[in-house]
């Protein structure tokens, strides 16, 4: 038996957009010089990380409660889900006066746990549960079966998808010249499959690229593939797009309507949010940046062009900067950890700060335990740089005075336990 594959509607996003009217904000498409000057191009940014519960996710939650059946209102609704489709489905039940339950894993940041519950008020309660999203899903999934209770998928629903695809409709609206690129950021597909079923038929000229992060290529492994495949890990850095699997129906229409599906490093994004802070004090989540980091991947197909990069969210827990600021430096070069094996003789660190470090080299980090009855003694050292051309001088220093090293840099599963 054939199956017809799903594509959204034109009317039907029309619709949606018009079920949102008063609630989601018509976030603004706004101009960046700062890119706009490194790429040589009109670099513009449609600020999805304005919406009231800053990401986009209120666009599709809203859309799918608010078609409900008072039958179902009046049973409730369920989510899993650790940060903005919460807050979304929280704050939707909250205006539509639906009772929901959260369920989100239990380590999740006590910021996140409390925006939900800030956003959801008495409408919503909150169930921390399973070590993981995975866990939480599969246990939100139960609930509903057991209760009877609608499930709120993230991605995977014809009205979610419709929802996030007035996104598209905004920014045709707002765009004063042609848009010759479009860069979605992609976890579960439902935004790049929304707002690309807008573009590709009012805008057919516009090449729309979707984006993933490098840890966690889903989509892009499942377009190479075929078919929709499940990844057996993944890196949840990037944690508002990091999906072992993409949705049924996501799948299909980005298979239809986007160029590509490109991968970034989580150190770029890094970068990229810090870059965007120091510059335009604009805050961003590591998936929010995502498109914008993907600027570094095309620079050589975009120089000249008029592109929009689409930031989806900024609900960035701030106990998190420091492991950003550290990916950042390790993808620019100019941090790097060493197990250094030396001499266990009066001396040896002196000689080696004196004829080792350069002049604009510091030491971060230094951890060292001399060893009874040993010739030498293992330290791990980090040592921040100036410049990334400073590191080949660093280790050829190292290497005339003919001392021990392991570079953990490109080691990262013994890194990991250091750092």
């Amino acid at each position: 038996m054939q199956t017809t594959t799903y594509i959204p509607d034109l009317k039907d996003i029309e619709t949606a957009a018009e079920c949102l009217e008063g609630v989601a904000v018509h976030t603004p498409l706004t101009p960046n010089l700062t890119f706009s000057e490194k790429y040589k191009a009109n670099v513009l940014f449609k600020r999805e990380d304005l919406q009231v519960v800053r990401s986009y996710k209120i666009r599709g939650a809203y859309n799918k409660i608010s078609h409900l059946s008072e039958d179902e209102m009046q049973k409730g609704v369920i989510c899993a889900s650790a940060g903005n489709h919460a807050q979304g489905v929280a704050y939707s039940c909250q205006l539509l006066g639906v009772k929901a339950t959260i369920f989100m894993p239990a380590p999740t940041p006590k910021q996140k746990v409390e925006q939900v519950r800030f956003f959801g008020k008495e409408f919503v309660e909150i169930v921390l549960i399973g070590d993981t999203f995975d866990d939480a899903y599969e246990l939100a999934k139960e609930f509903s079966i057991k209760t009877g209770s609608e499930f709120i998928h993230p991605f995977d629903n014809e009205k979610i998808i419709e929802g996030q695809g007035t996104v598209g409709l905004e920014l045709l609206k707002d765009s004063n010249s042609q848009i010759d690129f479009l860069i979605l950021p992609i976890g579960g597909g439902g935004l790049a499959a929304g707002v690309s079923s807008v573009i590709k038929q009012l805008s057919p000229e516009t090449r729309i690229i979707g984006v993933e992060p490098e840890g966690a290529p889903s989509m892009k492994d499942s377009l190479e593939a075929g078919h929709r495949i499940t990844l057996d890990t993944i890196d949840k850095f990037v944690d508002g797009a990091a999906v072992k699997s993409v949705g049924d129906k996501t799948f299909d229409i980005v298979r239809e309507n986007l160029e590509k599906v490109i991968t970034v490093p989580e150190g770029l994004v890094c970068s990229t949010m810090l870059e965007l802070y120091e510059r335009d004090a604009i805050v961003l989540e590591p998936a929010g940046t995502l498109s914008i980091a993907a600027l570094e991947q095309l620079k050589e197909e975009i120089t000249g062009k008029t592109v929009v990069c689409l930031l989806s969210g900024n609900n960035n827990d701030i106990s998190r900067t420091e492991e950003i600021r550290e990916r950042a430096l390790l993808y620019q070069g100019l941090k790097h950890y060493f197990l250094v094996q030396f001499p266990q003789r009066a001396g040896a660190l002196k000689e080696f700060l004196v004829e080792v470090l350069g002049p604009d080299d510091d030491i971060v980090l230094f951890e060292y335990t001399k060893k009874t009855a040993k010739e030498k003694g293992p330290a791990l050292i980090g040592i921040e740089l100036k410049s990334k051309a400073d590191f080949r001088p660093l280790v050829a220093r190292m290497e005339v005075l003919k001392i021990q090293i392991e570079y953990l840099n490109q080691k990262p599963e013994i890194l990991q336990y250091y750092i």
